[in-house]
């Protein structure tokens, strides 16, 4: 596995992925009863944007870089941005390892995926005042089957969030993989939250992925995307999104707010803009 994530941290994917994270973890957490959380592919969990990987890139100054003001639709996630940044420093951006152990609370447990060794290391280095999360040296697919449904040592937990990040080293390929995994999952975990983040460089390829998610055993699949530019090149980025596979109760009314925001804040051209539909409609 070649990719780093060091390299793309805080860009405008990560932006939308963690915005979005934060207001499922905040939906879910709205009840008292505890959630188990999967990150599949998490990475190091924190990152320098001022190291060289980020810097040779510079990613992040089209994403993070670009939210330097107040808006009230990013409330939730600046808050968190600036409360990771006044414990770790000013040039860090947190991963979704720390953004869950962040959003949620001492009840809940997570658990962190990453199969890279020092990835791992460096993970097991954010994580290690945080003693509801437990860090696995394992693959994230694996981990699917592996780890759900989940349970504590007292009882079955009930519910869960599971976030699954592929680096998408085999492009469309990844969904071949990704999928196929979601599916056995849900058949061990029906009751789970899934969100499979994904890039869009042409949209119009997605069309397939969309079929496909709508033969998911799950009772809803929604869309929510970002694009920052016009997706016209199959070059790079254009925007991304994430497949959430039954979401809690009004997410969209949350996404609603969440998602104009960004596409206005990180959008670089006429291309720019949002969208979000049902792939599954709610019973």
């Amino acid at each position: 596995m070649n990719y780093r994530h060091a390299f793309h941290a805080g860009n405008h994917a990560d932006v939308l992925k963690h915005a979005v994270l934060l207001e499922l973890c905040d939906a879910l957490t709205a009840k008292p009863a505890p959630l188990f959380a999967l990150d599949t592919h998490a990475g190091r969990g924190l990152y320098a944007l001022d190291g060289a990987p980020a810097r040779r890139t510079g990613e992040a100054d089209d994403g993070i870089g670009r939210l330097t003001a107040p808006n009230a639709g990013l409330r939730r996630y600046l808050e968190a941005i600036d409360a990771c940044r006044a414990e770790h420093g000013e040039r860090i951006y947190p991963g979704s390892p720390w953004l869950l152990a962040h959003a949620l609370r001492e009840q809940d447990r997570i658990a962190c995926c990453e199969i890279v060794p020092d990835e791992v290391e460096r993970l097991r280095v954010a994580m290690a005042s945080r003693p509801q999360v437990a860090v696995h040296a394992r693959d994230g697919y694996g981990a699917l089957h592996a780890l759900l449904p989940p349970r504590s040592s007292e009882a079955r937990i009930g519910r869960g969030l599971v976030l699954i990040d592929p680096a998408y080293e085999n492009q469309m390929g990844e969904f071949d993989i990704a999928l196929p995994a979601l599916r056995d999952a849900l058949g061990r975990f029906p009751q789970g939250t899934y969100a499979l983040w994904y890039p869009i460089k042409l949209r119009r390829a997605l069309q397939p992925v969309y079929r496909r998610a709508a033969t998911l055993p799950a009772k809803s699949v929604l869309a929510a995307e970002v694009l920052v530019r016009k997706d016209d090149s199959p070059l790079r980025m254009n925007g991304s999104g994430l497949l959430i596979v039954n979401p809690p109760w009004k997410l969209d009314n949350r996404l609603r707010v969440v998602l104009p925001a960004l596409a206005q804040a990180l959008g670089e051209d006429a291309g720019a803009g949002w969208r979000m539909d049902w792939i599954v409609s709610p019973p």
